[in-house]
């Protein structure tokens, strides 16, 4: 593990974090790439197996991911890294030179190299003064021709539109060339992605994770300095910075007290590149969240990985979570892809003066104890509880689009995610989920819930969620398990059954989730004699893992849980355990209830996530609604009226 400098508890409460310790993570993964570079500078070669990609770009993405993170330190330090300067220009002028042998993938070569362009524009705007002024003129000449390839090029219709954007408004500044065509479409295809709040949907879909955060909002507050002495571009940049306070506003509810981001989405790999929103909106400078609160968001999601080994002593990244876990990859993450981590240490292009240094770090909604926050545009129940875990419950994400029928994605269509567990990402347990599912079994298979139809996240009450959506049940027959987007495409056949309603009350750590297989009059979305309803809880993962009841499972810090409600239900449970199936240590429970539905009818259940003590007494239904363990009563409203639609 690094070796980090003693904690500061005077200014930094809550993670004892100061800019020391960003620089001596900064400085060991700077280290780390040095060792690992080809004698030219121009490919960090981390060692191991290769990415989906090939070898060549997990070279390229080594390079110019460190030197996005180069960039930032030598932006805030200028005269302290002469040397790491003198290093990066280097690199640049041997990996830009089409007849050098360890010349880069060209853009017209590999659609992966336009990501890493727009990694070169970020960290070449910011080093002007440093990185490309050391570069000669025919260096710099090959630079611009290198980027130029972008312009009037494609790409998915997703957060890649601002890697063009950049690469523009940089080839501008140096007098390279550019498309205003091109600018006006990128900005039309991301201002359709955007959504109340402050949220923006990465491409058409339900598609919200990490994305949100350190890519959305990173890149439109660094081109904000690139256009800062062009008014026409002032109106876009104050909406920008607008919607970024907006989006925090529910992001920060989304960091544990430990600082552990939401473990939910593709990606997840890049680690404390979730920390970029937070940075983000101190690069601009004029938050209306305070800069001690923008610190500790940040440092608090650094430190959870630095302290569990990520990067190691060495400044390596792995393919993982914390420890090195291959299976969170997706087809397209190299040996360089976790250096995207980067995005999460933005703060050190700011100078040791800025106030976000030297303010005192602000409590995060969690520091702050219990909440209940309905999160509309994702359609997400949080809830946050004092043993510092935030867990939501999901009536909104799926990564598709309302009416699909593809197979659930593990990392997104979970009815729960949370700041300490992970959905069950390998093994049987992905092509036949149980964990975080409601599912009717048909000849022994779930069935899957993607293509969902939302309803509304809402309040009841300071302390109470409800939400709710409708799902037609369907079975993709003989779906494999393979490398993925983080969401699988099945082009086998697909069988569809009944419509199934789910409403959600969470409070605390407790959901009451109630489920109803609807009544239909043809018989292909009709009950058959043989199905059963299946709920499935939380995936717990944990060293020290115990089953406690016959759908009860506990860690030394949290347990899982899941009952019916209905004492007149002919119910089987179990806890199903397994192993490596996360990218967590320990062993994985998933406990699970099954019932024999009725058409028509609604069957209540239970669902925990918590600390043992909380969940060792279960909510109670009665002629007033839901009685909490903690003798508070919900009130319940009509659930006719609260499921997503009224029709099939």
């Amino acid at each position: 593990m690094i070796t980090l400098p003693a904690d500061d508890r005077a200014l930094s409460p809550y993670t004892g974090w100061t800019r020391s310790h960003w620089l001596t993570v900064a400085d060991t993964v700077l280290d780390g790439a040095a060792r690992h570079a080809s004698p030219s500078l121009s490919l960090i070669r981390y060692p191991g197996v290769p990415g989906g990609l090939g070898r060549d770009i997990d070279h390229l993405e080594g390079f110019t991911r460190t030197f996005m993170l180069a960039a930032f330190r030598i932006a805030g330090d200028p005269h302290g890294t002469t040397d790491l300067a003198e290093r990066y220009a280097r690199g640049i002028a041997a990996g830009v030179d089409p007849a050098h042998p360890e010349r880069w993938v060209r853009i017209d070569e590999h659609p992966q190299a336009k990501v890493e362009a727009a990694a070169l524009a970020v960290g070449l705007h910011l080093t002007r003064e440093t990185v490309w002024a050391r570069l000669d003129e025919r260096a710099r000449r090959q630079t611009i021709e290198y980027l130029s390839a972008f312009i009037g090029g494609t790409y998915p219709q997703n957060n890649w539109a601002w890697f063009r954007l950049m690469v523009s408004f940089f080839l501008q500044r140096v007098g390279g060339p550019y498309s205003e065509a091109d600018r006006e479409q990128d900005f039309a295809l991301l201002d359709s992605f955007d959504l109340p709040g402050g949220w923006i949907a990465d491409g058409v879909g339900r598609n919200f994770d990490h994305y949100c955060g350190w890519a959305l909002p990173f890149y439109p507050m660094i081109w904000a300095q690139m256009v800062a002495d062009d008014p026409r571009h002032a109106a876009r940049v104050e909406r920008y910075r607008t919607r970024l306070d907006d989006y925090l506003d529910d992001a920060l509810h989304l960091i544990g007290a430990d600082g552990a981001p939401l473990l939910q989405g593709r990606s997840l790999t890049y680690r404390f590149a979730t920390a970029a929103p937070a940075w983000s909106a101190a690069l601009h400078g004029r938050s209306r969240h305070e800069p001690g609160l923008l610190r500790r968001a940040a440092s608090g999601q650094a430190r959870h990985f630095v302290e569990r080994g990520a990067p190691d002593a060495d400044g390596i990244l792995t393919l993982g979570w914390h420890r090195p876990w291959r299976p969170i990859a997706q087809n397209y993450s190299g040996l360089g892809s976790p250096y995207w981590a980067a995005k999460g240490m933005l703060g050190l292009a700011l100078p040791a003066d800025h106030a976000v240094w030297s303010a005192v770090e602000r409590p995060l909604p969690i520091d702050r104890g219990p909440f209940a926050r309905a999160i509309g545009a994702p359609g997400w129940l949080a809830s946050g509880t004092c043993d510092g875990v935030v867990r939501i419950v999901n009536h909104g994400t799926d990564h598709r689009v309302e009416g699909s029928l593809e197979p659930d994605a593990p990392l997104y269509a979970k009815f729960g995610y949370s700041t300490a567990t992970a959905p069950v990402l390998d093994g049987p347990g992905v092509t036949a989920p149980v964990d975080g599912t409601v599912a009717l079994m048909r000849d022994g298979l779930p069935s899957h819930r993607s293509g969902f139809l939302r309803g509304d996240v809402r309040a009841l009450d300071p302390t109470t969620l409800i939400g709710s959506s409708r799902s037609l049940a369907h079975w993709p027959i003989g779906f494999a398990l393979a490398p993925d987007h983080g969401v699988s495409h099945h082009d086998g056949r697909t069988e569809t059954g009944p419509w199934i309603d789910t409403v959600s009350v969470l409070r605390g750590a407790w959901e009451v989730r109630f489920v109803r297989v609807r009544d239909a009059s043809d018989d292909a979305h009709a009950l058959r004699s043989g199905d059963a309803l299946r709920v499935g809880g939380w995936a717990l993962t944990a060293p020290d893992l115990e089953t406690r009841g016959p759908s009860w499972a506990t860690g030394a810090r949290l347990a899982t849980r899941v009952m019916p409600l209905d004492a007149n239900a002919e119910a089987s449970a179990g806890v199903l355990e397994q192993d490596d199936v996360t990218p967590l240590d320990g062993r994985t429970a998933v406990p699970w209830v099954q019932v024999i539905p009725v058409a028509g009818a609604w069957h209540p259940f239970a669902v925990a996530l918590g600390a043992a003590d909380e969940v060792a007494e279960a909510p109670q239904l009665d002629a007033d609604g839901i009685r909490w363990p903690d003798g508070a009563t919900t009130a319940l409203p009509d659930l006719d009226r609260v499921v997503a639609h009224d029709r099939p």
